[in-house]
Parts: structure tokens; sequence; C-alpha cells
């Protein structure tokens, strides 16, 4: 009887032992998933930080980007206004010997000894007009699109 009595008894003590030992072991392993959580949790807080100034600064530059294509479609608006007023008129160098080339008209103040020029019908002045306006809005739609890129890579 006192054997089994000491068998029984030694058996609830490694049980209890067992159970302490099981217990820590959550105890050890619920921090460390709260570690680990709390470690997530700052990871993702930094992303977004970085995703947010990222964001202000794609904002910032598209902004830019957008007032340099106003101010480019307004000058070219203004050009076509005094092209069509006859306010402006495009002129093109003369190609030829420079020997027999006669001078450009004269200006307000004194005679121009330039190469010669022609004057360029208004009809073929729009269409140049045009031409350089898309490339304009090309080029800053390309420069919009590399400072995209740029704040994009690390």
């Amino acid at each position: 009887m006192l054997l089994l009595l000491s068998a029984a008894l030694t058996w609830q003590v490694q049980a209890w032992r067992f159970g302490k030992q099981l217990a820590q072991q959550q105890q050890a392993y619920a921090e460390e998933r709260q570690q680990q959580a709390e470690a997530a949790s700052a990871e993702l807080l930094g992303e977004r930080q970085q995703r947010k100034v990222l964001e202000q600064q794609i904002a910032a530059t598209d902004q830019s980007h957008y007032q340099e294509l106003l101010d480019a479609q307004q000058a070219q608006a203004r050009l076509r206004d005094r092209l069509a007023t006859a306010d402006l008129r495009l002129s093109v160098v003369l190609a030829g010997d420079r020997a027999t080339d006669l001078p450009a008209t004269p200006g307000p103040g004194g005679l121009d000894h330039g190469p010669a020029r022609a004057r360029l019908d208004p009809a073929h002045a729009r269409r140049i007009v045009a031409i350089t306006d898309a490339g304009d809005q090309g080029l800053i739609a390309l420069r919009a699109c590399q400072a995209y890129i740029r704040a994009l890579m690390p």
C-alpha cells in the first residue's frame, strides 16, 4: 500500500511539474508572439509613414508639373493670339550666298545687317506653334513621369 501511495504521490508531483513546465512554455510563447506582433506593428507604422511622405512628395511634384503645363499652355495661347492679331510674325533665316543676301528690314534703332529673313504665312506659323505646343506638353509629361519613377525608387 505504501508503494502504491508513493507511486500515486510521485505521479501527482510529476503532473504538477509537467503542468508548470507547460504553463511556462505557454507564457514564453505568448510573450514571443506579443513581441512579434509589436515588431510587425512598428514596421507597418513605419511603412505607412513612408507611404504618406511619398504620397505628399508625389502630390507636390504633380502640382508643380500641372502648374508648368498650365503655364506652357497659357504661353502658347498668348503666342497664338499674337499671331492671330498680326502683332507677331514668325520668320525664318533664308539660306543662300552671303554675298548676295540683302540686309533684313531695318529696325527702329538702325540697320540690321544680319542674315536675310522671310516672314512665314500665318497659317504655317499656327501649325508650327501647334507642333511646338504638343512637343512642350509631351516633354512636361515625360518629366512628370520621370519624377514619379524617381520618387518611387529608393
